[in-house]
């Protein structure tokens, strides 16, 4: 959410008090909350899906419908609201890991990864998603390609996210 100067530009507000009075009313109607940090992050605007069971992606099976369980796809996809952002994939270069161009993923913004994470990362001054390699103590980039090089990193190799979800539609 943008912050109370940021919105004043937005609304062309003249002041901060008038965006405040704004807030109110959308924390009133349950639009925006607060996190535990003082921040407005929005909310949850959809209901529980479903959970019907699990699906064969092998051999055909027998399935029976039945709910299992509720959930929450805001909370699902959004476990930590104020550290997640979206990005469109440009580039084929991770098509093995299921991410396609076109494609939404789903960042956790942060510094810290594990070996193995597909990061959103920053190499020598520009940025890629990639699988975050280690060979010999030295940290490089690997495509889930295999037309694609490794990129090891020849100044900086700086972490800018976790992707922690690929988002897919299909048809209209």
């Amino acid at each position: 959410m943008p912050g109370y100067s940021e919105m004043c530009t937005l609304f062309g507000f003249a002041s901060k008090n008038a965006v405040a009075k704004v807030v109110e009313k959308l924390v009133d109607a349950g639009v925006v909350e607060r996190d535990s940090r003082g921040k407005l992050v929005p909310v949850a605007l959809t209901e529980t899906v479903p959970l019907l069971g699990l699906i064969e992606a092998g051999f055909p099976s027998p399935a029976e419908e039945m709910a299992l369980d509720r959930i929450s796809v805001d909370e699902l996809l959004l476990g930590k609201r104020e550290k997640m952002y979206l990005l469109r994939v440009k580039g084929l270069s991770m098509v093995d890991a299921g991410i396609y161009e076109g494609d939404l993923l789903l960042v956790e913004r942060t510094s810290q990864a594990k070996v193995g994470d597909i990061v959103v990362a920053n190499l020598d001054g520009d940025w890629t998603v990639k699988y975050l390699r280690e060979k010999k103590g030295k940290k490089y980039l690997e495509a889930a390609n295999e037309d694609y090089p490794d990129l090891w990193p020849q100044f900086s190799l700086e972490i800018g996210g976790v992707v922690r979800s690929v988002i897919r539609t299909y048809g209209a």
